[in-house]
């Protein structure tokens, strides 16, 4: 089957372990098309060639390029008369205009048409938006939706078709993996990694480490609008010796990361228009062998189970607690770390979420 994915998720290097399993299932000739960069609140987010076995990548030119909801490919026609895919894999939200005018420019090809959800809360969008989501709501083949509350959203706003619930990515247990070596008992690693942004309640993070006894070190590992405001609450806290801001790492250089630290944190708060998606930050780390700790905002306790500690979100002294507990107990840090890691082996790698993929593929052209 020849499968052409549109994807600008999978300029990021270690996302593309995903294409490789994908691309190595037997039957499957995949091209997945993406842009040289893409442009957020963090900056510029520049094409990576980190794992292309298999698979063939295309460049392709993005109009309005950071725009979430108008950002659109305007060569794509050419390149699907060009591959006449059977299937067509749109990576990308049902209200975006990349989802519509691919989808679109597929169907008229005859191909099958699939997109991808994160969208966990109920909204309703103005017009165009609202007017391009009930066309791809209404003609598709397949969906697939990044959580059970994603698929309860669309399921409430009409969608009567075939989907499943699959993350968009997992991890490679290969690349990201424990550290030979045991971790130093002290000091305790505390660690956030990613945008620096208020829905991600870093501040709560910097409060919670206010108060915070015995021997830890923290990082704050990213980039983003409240990065300045961030380092003087550190400053005026008077952390600013034990927490270090970091600029983001290229992802193949994140497993080295994770493998330093012994808590990795993802105190996410619920916005009138957010509320944590996925956390994949969290599968990393415990795949590395680090404890996570998470607000219970959107699917991160549905993320971290039973393997790691969740806390009330926005409440800092609780967050505080759970800190204090792993800070203080060496045993309860390795037996968690086991667990997650066991945890993201069972359900969160890039092979089986590789295979249930190119499980979809098959039943559309069953």
């Amino acid at each position: 089957m020849r499968v052409l994915m549109l994807s600008k998720a999978c300029i990021v290097g270690a996302y593309q372990r995903k294409l490789e399993e994908l691309a190595a299932v037997p039957g499957v000739d995949l091209v997945v098309a993406v842009p040289a960069y893409w442009r957020d609140e963090r900056g510029v987010t520049s094409l990576e060639r980190a794992y292309t076995a298999g698979y063939r990548l295309e460049v392709l030119p993005m109009a309005l390029n950071g725009n979430f909801h108008l950002h659109f490919y305007p060569t794509l026609g050419s390149l699907l008369k060009r591959e006449r895919p059977d299937i067509v894999h749109i990576d990308e939200e049902p209200y975006n205009l990349a989802t519509y005018h691919a989808n679109i420019l597929a169907r008229r090809l005859r191909a099958k048409t699939l997109w991808f959800s994160w969208q966990n809360l109920f909204r309703r969008y103005p017009f165009p938006f609202s007017a391009m989501e009930r066309y791809n709501l209404r003609h598709v083949d397949y969906a697939l939706m990044g959580s059970q509350s994603a698929a309860e959203v669309w399921l409430e706003k009409g969608y009567r078709g075939a989907f499943s619930v699959l993350p968009q990515f997992g991890v490679d247990p290969v690349l990201f993996f424990p550290p030979a070596l045991p971790r130093p008992l002290s000091p305790v690693h505390l660690a956030y990694v990613g945008r620096l942004v208020p829905e991600k309640g870093v501040d709560l993070f910097i409060a919670a480490l206010q108060g915070l006894e015995g021997v830890w070190r923290a990082t704050i590992l990213g980039s983003g609008p409240e990065r300045e405001r961030l380092i003087v609450q550190a400053q005026s806290a008077g952390l600013a010796e034990r927490i270090e801001f970091r600029a983001p790492l290229p992802s193949t250089e994140m497993p080295a990361f994770y493998q330093t630290v012994h808590v990795l944190v993802l105190p996410s708060r619920t916005q009138a228009n957010w509320m944590e998606q996925f956390g994949r930050v969290l599968i990393e780390a415990m795949a590395c062998g680090a404890v996570a700790v998470g607000a219970t905002s959107g699917e991160i306790p549905a993320v971290i189970g039973d393997a790691g500690l969740v806390f009330p979100e926005a409440d800092v002294p609780a967050f505080r607690e759970r800190l204090a507990q792993l800070v203080t107990d060496p045993v309860l840090r390795e037996t968690l770390a086991h667990a997650g890691r066991e945890r993201v082996l069972s359900q969160f790698t890039q092979r089986h979420i590789a295979l249930e993929t190119a499980r979809v593929y098959q039943g559309l052209l069953a």
